[in-house]
């Protein structure tokens, strides 16, 4: 790999990385990373689930944590960095903790940030048996776990994002051996393959994003499952057919643009499962999706994110 990227780094407070999170995901984002020293100190008590954690931690103090968003070399970073320092300003207006809340610009080597996560990139084993684990680490399967083979790439989806995880919690309560499932922005594929492991009978993955594409494609590989389509565009234009389960770890905003095509790619009785909702957006979404027909299941939390269960 010897691609470059932009990176823009935002040096904040552990209280301000998720609002920091949600503006970084209001732009044409490809990946964000987030640096916690207090999550991080946090996990060293706990199960290890690190989210791309990078080797300079504590490069800005162990205090300040450190958001990431890459971006492609031909976005006009003028033009995103005020928008995010006007983003900022209206966070302090709020009277929210961001810390410092410097914006720092740099280019990147792909290869560089592909892999200089990956020694913190262990095992996870989430919900009652899925155990997501990195290609290149060594895992000993326990009685009824169900390993997920993943090497994320450039895809960012490593399954230890809190959405990640309540997503993969929500398949393996949802799913039926004669499910068919949709995963609306597969990115790593992930989502897909965690579905097709866990007894769907056929599972579609979408995504606009050429780079995702190629990685879920060889994710599918690695986990050898031969129910698995992975095509690139977005859901109206690619996918036929109807659904038992539809799940979209986005944004809210995507979210709510795609619900009423969501539902009318849905078998009756079936479950639209989303998240990527950070928590102010919870009622946003939940108003929405009771407003076209959908009954609310299930509204999970975990950390300042949302997993919202929704049937028809």
């Amino acid at each position: 790999m010897n691609g470059k990227w932009i990176e823009v780094k935002v040096v904040t407070s552990s209280d301000g990385v998720e609002p920091i999170t949600g503006i970084f995901y209001g732009l044409d984002v490809k990946g964000v990373a987030i640096e916690d020293p207090r999550d991080i100190l946090e996990r060293e008590q706990g199960p290890l689930t690190w989210d791309f954690a990078d080797i300079n931690i504590f490069e800005y103090g162990n205090e300040a944590a450190v958001v990431k968003g890459y971006f492609n070399l031909d976005e006009d970073m003028t033009k995103i960095k005020k928008y995010i320092e006007d983003k900022l300003a209206e966070l302090r207006q709020m009277d929210l903790d961001i810390g410092e809340g410097k914006v720092i610009i740099n280019e990147v080597h792909e290869e560089d940030w592909a892999n200089n996560w990956k020694k913190y990139y262990k095992p996870t084993k989430i919900g009652e048996k899925i155990v997501i684990k990195p290609i290149w680490e060594k895992y000993e399967k326990k009685d009824d776990e169900i390993i997920v083979e993943m090497d994320p790439g450039m895809a960012f989806g490593t399954g230890t994002h809190e959405t990640t995880m309540m997503c993969i919690e929500a398949l393996e309560k949802y799913i039926s051996s004669d499910a068919i499932v949709f995963d609306i922005g597969t990115g790593s594929g992930i989502l897909a393959i965690t579905a097709a492991k866990l007894g769907a009978k056929k599972v579609v993955g979408v995504d606009l994003d050429p780079v995702a594409i190629d990685s879920a494609k060889s994710n599918v590989k690695f986990n050898n499952l031969n129910n698995i389509e992975i095509l690139h565009g977005n859901l109206m234009e690619v996918v036929e057919g109807k659904a038992d389960i539809v799940v979209a770890n986005i944004i809210a905003d995507i979210i709510i643009l795609l619900s009423e095509d969501v539902k009318k790619f849905l078998q009756p009785g079936g479950y639209f499962i989303s998240s990527g909702i950070i928590k102010d957006r919870k009622e946003d979404v939940v108003n929405k999706l009771t407003s076209i027909g959908f009954n609310i299941k299930e509204v999970n939390t975990l950390g300042e994110w949302v997993c919202i269960v929704a049937g028809l």
